[in-house]
Order: C-alpha cells, then structure tokens, then sequence
C-alpha cells in the first residue's frame, strides 16, 4: 500500500484530496496536517512514501516545508499542489527539490502527478 501524506490548510480540500487519491488501487492517505509547522512535526513520526503539500500554508509556506521534509528525507517525492501556478513557483521548487508541481484545481493532474513521482519520474507543468 502506498502511504500518502496530504498538508493543505483547508479542511475541505484535505477530504477532497484523501478521496481522489485513495479511488487509486493501493493507495492510501496515511495522515494530514493543516499548516506548515504541523506538516514538518508530523512528517517525521509518519511513514509515508510520497507528499501531496500546499503551496500556501500558514505558519511556514509550503516551499519551507519542502526544504525541512527534504532535509530529513531525500528520497521521499514530494508533489506540490496550489491555485497559483506560476513558471516562478515552479522554478523554485525544482531547485530545492520538489519531484512535481500542479494546480489543485486540475484533479486528474494531481493523480497523474502522484503517479509520476511513484515511478520515480518528475511532473512539471510545460
């Protein structure tokens, strides 16, 4: 089973994400946290293999919560997901790390996404 671990800070679209990922055969969402701080805590006491995270978090954004998760786990995937999808955005987080981008609003990117970095691919948006 592959665990999944989704930081968003909107409630709804945490329930949102958890039932799209988890329609996938052998997928499942094995925590969430709310806002950055908490993502970063609970990050390190979870198990997960990949990570769907928001870019706008409170209490640390999500290309510092990156930055963190890459920093005690390299090889963990993380996919960012976020309404503001910007060639900016996307430049910097493939500088410190992150194995995707994608707009949250496209529901079957962030699957396709998810699936990419689960086979050890990138997803960056042309």
């Amino acid at each position: 089973m592959i665990r999944i671990f989704v930081v968003d800070d909107n409630p709804a679209v945490r329930r949102y994400l958890r039932g799209v990922l988890e329609q996938q055969s052998g997928w499942c969402v094995c925590d969430e946290a709310g806002n950055g701080q908490e993502a970063v805590e609970r990050f390190s006491q979870i198990n997960s293999d990949l990570v769907v995270l928001d870019f706008q978090l409170p209490q640390m954004n999500g290309l510092e919560v990156a930055r963190h998760i890459i920093a005690l786990s390299p090889r963990t995937p993380i996919l960012m997901v976020t309404l503001f999808l910007s060639s900016q955005l996307t430049d910097e987080a493939r500088k410190i790390g992150v194995k995707g981008v994608c707009a949250k609003t496209d529901i079957s990117s962030v699957v396709d996404a998810v699936g990419a970095l689960l086979r050890q691919e990138s997803y960056f948006p042309n």
